[in-house]
């Protein structure tokens, strides 16, 4: 979302209302300068804009009050300003009303302050664009597809989702593969609930987070006197998640030793406890993640092939990092206030707009879970309602951090479809900031708005 609002001046004295334009120019606007009513009109309905400064008074039809109605009408985020000579400041008072339809931001006497106009200018830019941006927050959140607490709207997501919904309707072994914190057990547990084993036994084991020594009782149990300190037998995950799912988190922190055992139990069903050749049989569908490259662990010898393949055949899942699908971070910040609201006891209602953009632009090394912390923190620390800069973490209060994402398969794309697809990844990297989207792709910025317009971007 761009940080630039767009500005229309409507002067019948057209040298005035080139001199506003200029000096808004300074403060970084981009300005329409127009020297009647209808002209005013006609600009409000080819490219709605943020502010609108007009004259009450206009020669012919149209006057400053036809304005306010038309802009608010195709915009209700644009706030107008009206200018009104002295002695009728009544009728601007009146625009200002709460009962008023169609409200004026604010009102100016002849001759104008043009510092006071600046200032005017300013407010009411901020609160058109934190209205704009909170408003297509809304229409993202109302879009965001949810599948079993799953959110997003980004292609890569929406696809890993199609993909869920086929495979656990199934019997296979699943293998989801993904950086930390993207979400993997997440996956799991969708895949179990989506299955005909939902409402069964839904087990989670880390292989990373138990010893070598441990980890075969744990995933098979053990008899009575099988090592020192078995004092009574203990079933192993396996058997608890009969008839239901076990999700081995991080498998690939898993030592061979164990993968052989493993891969015997996926082959044949067979489980055998710590301490007996006694074989047992649970009908257990396994879902494997990773956060490593195991074609790789493969390769330098830490990993199994036939394990590898085994996993990996039948159905794998991978997830996308954070940073690769940032048009999810507004719906996922939205949601975890949400959550830390009910966790809390707070009542915070969003994050500013500056907020947004930072967060969108981090490149989230923790992924949606370093994310979800993130909110919860500034939730339990900040003042509200709205979440702002100074609640940030230091790192991300200072940080201008953003990933460039690889090129894609452009093969059998048109050249429209391509130039559309450049501009819309060149604004996200940007933040939306149209000025240097523009500057960056080597083109004014009249021939970048008219870009968007045409392509539905705007």
């Amino acid at each position: 979302m761009s940080d630039t609002a767009f500005v229309l001046i409507v002067e019948d004295e057209r040298a005035h209302g080139e001199a506003i334009a200029e000096a808004l120019a300074k403060s970084r606007y981009a300005c329409n300068v127009v020297d009647s009513g209808p002209a005013a009109i006609e600009s409000v309905r080819h490219r709605p804009p943020d502010v609108v400064i007009t004259d009450y008074k206009l020669g012919g039809g149209v006057n400053g009050m036809d304005v306010l109605r038309e802009a608010k009408k195709k915009n209700p985020d644009t706030e107008v300003i009206l200018i009104t000579a002295y002695g009728s400041e009544a009728l601007a008072r009146e625009a200002l009303s709460q009962d008023s339809e169609f409200r004026a931001y604010d009102y100016l006497i002849k001759p104008i302050d043009i510092d006071v106009l600046r200032d005017k200018v300013n407010r009411a830019a901020k609160q058109a664009l934190a209205g704009r941006d909170a408003r297509l927050l809304k229409e993202q959140v109302d879009q965001a597809f949810e599948f079993s607490g799953i959110i997003g709207t980004s292609d890569a997501i929406l696809r890993e989702i199609k993909r869920l919904k086929k495979i656990a309707r199934s019997k296979s072994t699943v293998l989801i593969v993904g950086e930390t914190g993207t979400g993997k057990e997440l996956f799991a547990l969708a895949i179990h609930q989506n299955s005909p084993r939902a409402g069964k036994p839904f087990k989670v084991l880390n292989c990373a987070a138990v010893s070598e020594t441990l980890l075969e009782s744990e995933l098979f149990g053990h008899v009575r006197g099988a090592f020192t300190g078995a004092i009574a037998d203990r079933k192993g995950l396996i058997q608890a998640a009969d008839g239901g799912t076990l999700f081995l988190d991080e498998i690939g922190d898993m030592p061979l030793p164990m993968q052989a055992k493993l891969l015997r139990t996926l082959d044949t069903g067979e489980v055998l406890r710590v301490g007996t050749n006694d074989t047992q049989y649970f009908d257990v569908r396994f879902v494997a993640a990773t956060n490593h490259d195991l074609s790789e662990l493969v390769r330098t010898g830490a990993f199994r092939e036939d394990l590898f393949y085994r996993l990996h055949a039948q159905a794998a899942i991978r997830l996308p990092a954070l940073r690769q699908r940032r048009e999810d971070i507004p719906v996922l910040v939205h949601r975890f206030i949400d959550q830390a609201n009910h966790e809390h006891q707070t009542a915070f209602t969003g994050a500013s707009p500056e907020v947004m953009r930072k967060l969108v632009n981090y490149t989230w090394p923790g992924n949606v879970r370093e994310l979800r912390n993130v909110v919860f923190r500034m939730s339990l620390e900040a003042e509200g309602p709205v979440l702002e800069v100074n609640d940030l973490p230091d790192n991300l209060r200072a940080s201008t951090d953003i990933v460039r994402l690889g090129p894609p398969n452009l093969a059998g794309m048109t050249m429209a479809d391509v130039e559309k697809l450049h501009i819309m990844n060149t604004l996200r990297m940007f933040g939306g900031n149209r000025e240097k989207t523009a500057k960056a792709l080597g083109i004014g910025a009249r021939t970048l708005y008219r870009k968007l317009r045409d392509y539905g971007l705007r």
